[in-house]
């Protein structure tokens, strides 16, 4: 979608961005639609060097595109010894609860916390019950029917097939709770930044739409309140504390945020990435239409 959306004019890859005001902790980015991994990196390096000098900061981004996943962002600031939380607001697909129209997007959450001997904890959430890409994922590979409580048709009856819940809504995680969260990182991105709203965003796959989304990037230097040598020890403590807990029938073990992901990391990195056959597809469509060569040995694709 990001090559279309270059392609359409929709997205300016020339776009340099700018600081519209620095002021103590906080500042606010204008990102002039361009593409939104070049932003949240600027955006991060801001919050990282403000962190430093002031304890924590805060920096809010508009006019921005996809930034692709929210805690590649907030991992560069646990990275740094800094705990990272990291939100932005997405075109509408989710009414608010009650309702039956979008006016609300998935708007993750991401929170990444600096570790000791444990793994950093992770907590990287779209405010729905899945993200939106999940459906899109079970699209372009063929599959008729997604699990329940993900979706809802266009009047918010919930709905297991895939092609009803592409043209319908998205469910809030958790309901009124969900919409809540959502309310919450449209406030601290868009509200907060002057930055679009709601309704006002448009599609990452509505050609002749500028996607206007906005962003939200807070740093904290964990030095400022407690050693931090301590506070790793602290997490770790913490970590172990949760893993220790029995684990309920059905399960084997007491996971922790984040941890499954590192597995499938660990995992992807030594067998490699499956591809579903239609995501494949896409993709060597692309790199025709665009002139580039498939990387050698990335040839196959998962059933």
């Amino acid at each position: 979608y990001y090559i279309e959306q270059l392609e359409w004019g929709d997205m300016d890859a020339q776009a340099e961005g700018r600081v519209i005001s620095e002021s103590g902790a906080c500042l606010l980015y204008d990102g002039q639609n361009g593409i939104g991994q070049p932003i949240a990196e600027t955006c991060c390096a801001h919050a990282m060097r403000m962190a430093r000098a002031n304890g924590l900061a805060m920096v809010v981004a508009r006019e921005s595109n996809h930034f692709g996943a929210a805690a590649f962002w907030a991992q560069k600031m646990s990275a740094a010894d800094q705990i990272g939380i990291v939100m932005c607001n997405a075109s509408a697909l989710v009414p608010p609860w009650q309702g039956k129209q979008p006016r609300l997007g998935t708007n993750p959450i991401c929170v990444s916390v600096p570790g000791g001997e444990e793994k950093p904890w992770l907590l990287d959430m779209a405010t729905t019950t899945v993200a939106a890409g999940k459906i899109f994922k079970a699209m372009i590979n063929g599959q008729p029917e997604i699990p329940a409580g993900w979706a809802m048709d266009a009047e918010g009856v919930p709905t297991t097939s895939t092609d009803t819940a592409l043209i319908g809504l998205l469910m809030p995680l958790g309901g009124y709770k969900g919409s809540g969260l959502a309310m919450m990182a449209e406030i601290l991105c868009a509200v907060l930044g002057g930055g679009a709203m709601s309704t006002e965003l448009g599609g990452i796959r509505v050609r002749g739409t500028q996607v206007r989304a906005s962003q939200m990037f807070l740093a904290i230097d964990t030095a400022r309140f407690i050693p931090l040598d301590e506070f790793r020890v602290r997490m770790d403590r913490l970590i172990r504390t949760m893993k220790s807990t029995p684990p309920a029938k059905g399960y084997s073990e007491v996971l922790v945020a984040g941890e499954p992901e590192l597995r499938t990391e660990e995992e992807r990195r030594r067998s490699g990435v499956p591809v579903g056959h239609g995501t494949w597809h896409a993709l060597c469509q692309a790199a025709d239409r665009l002139g580039m060569a498939v990387p050698p040995g990335a040839t196959k694709h998962s059933p």
